[in-house]
């Protein structure tokens, strides 16, 4: 008999998307009016940025964020558009496994069918030169298996197939190389994870590697001087993604402007901005 829940229908279609060699590509966005520009480019799902989203809503990245806020944030995401929606749900935003649980079955009631969990393990500083996580030491191969394990518990037994994107931070943080992540990925997976994601990874060199040891689909983070999504297509790179860069090239626009029209009393640096027209029909138009 098929399943005619929407939210497992709409998780299936999302799983559907990993494919090594064909990657899912995420513009990520962080609030209603970004997501809906990014599903109107084309994209064929909304992820969005923790990092962004904190900003937009006057926090620092980090674990900063409360459950409530972030994922209320994320529910005015989904409901805004018509794609599937994957959440940067952090470390989980819970101390503890079972706290993690608690936060996928918000996750699912917000309507997303996807989240990304990373295993830094934060130091209170909030401070994040590459985007989306705090610096410090990583969690625990087993601790983090176990908080990884209650997310797929969780989303099981609502019955809907989430993909969990398991994040690893050896590479971001310097605290390990390929062989140290993919003995991450291959815990995580084991643990219930779907896919691996390892920001910082851009080399080649390194991307072919991790490609070839993960049991699983391979998510990148790309921004600036990254290899394009044809090179590493031809990788089997199956997920790419920007973070935050997007919200970062957003918010240099606002201070350039601000500043130039502050100080030189000119408006140059608005030029290139989208119609008013054309961005008011969008954004006021039904989902």
């Amino acid at each position: 008999m098929t399943n005619q829940n929407p939210t497992h229908e709409t998780a299936l279609a999302f799983r559907a998307l990993h494919i090594p060699g064909r990657p899912l590509v995420l513009p990520n966005a962080w609030d209603t009016a970004s997501a809906r520009l990014v599903e109107e480019a084309g994209a064929a799902a909304v992820a969005t940025t923790s990092a962004g989203l904190a900003w937009d809503l006057g926090t620092a990245d980090g674990d900063r964020l409360d459950r409530d806020r972030a994922l209320g944030a994320v529910a005015r995401v989904a409901a805004a558009v018509r794609v599937p929606v994957s959440a940067d749900i952090e470390s989980g935003y819970a101390k503890d496994a079972a706290g993690v649980g608690d936060t996928i079955r918000a996750v699912l009631a917000a309507g997303a069918v996807g989240v990304n969990i990373e295993d830094a393990l934060y130091d209170g500083e909030g401070d994040d030169a590459a985007g989306d996580g705090g610096r410090g030491p990583l969690r625990p191969v087993a601790e983090q298996a176990e908080r990884i394990a209650a997310a797929r518990a969780a989303a099981d037994a609502a019955g809907v197939p989430l993909f969990i994107n398991a994040r690893i931070d050896t590479v971001l943080r310097g605290a390990g190389g390929v062989e140290e992540t993919l003995e991450r990925a291959a815990a995580f997976l084991a643990a219930g994870a779907d896919g691996i994601f390892v920001p910082g990874a851009v080399d080649l060199g390194t991307v072919k590697s991790l490609v070839a040891g993960v049991e699983g689909p391979l998510n990148v983070l790309v921004g600036p001087g990254a290899p394009s999504v044809a090179e590493l297509a031809a990788l089997g790179v199956a997920r790419i993604s920007t973070g935050s860069s997007i919200a970062q090239a957003a918010h240099a626009v606002v201070r350039r402007a601000a500043r130039e029209l502050l100080s030189a009393g000119t408006y140059d640096s608005l030029t290139g901005g989208l119609d008013y027209a054309e961005l008011n029909t969008l954004l006021g138009g039904a989902r």
